[in-house]
């Protein structure tokens, strides 16, 4: 997994344990949840491109 990967994961892991913890006003726990969403589509974007960039690899190797 890549640094930036890991990265995302703790920050999302984080701000998941902030909302879990019930102690966040709805205000901030609404932010927290855009947040979220945010990161994990960000976790999401990383992962389909490293996904890529693996399948790429191996269709060169393939043609080798």
């Amino acid at each position: 997994m890549s640094e930036e990967l890991e990265g995302l994961v703790r920050e999302l892991e984080a701000a998941a344990g902030r909302l879990r913890s019930g102690d966040l006003p709805a205000d901030e726990a609404a932010d927290v949840v855009e947040r979220c969403a945010e990161l994990a589509g960000r976790i999401g974007a990383e992962l389909d491109a490293q996904s890529r960039a693996a399948s790429e690899a191996e269709g060169q190797e393939r043609l080798l």
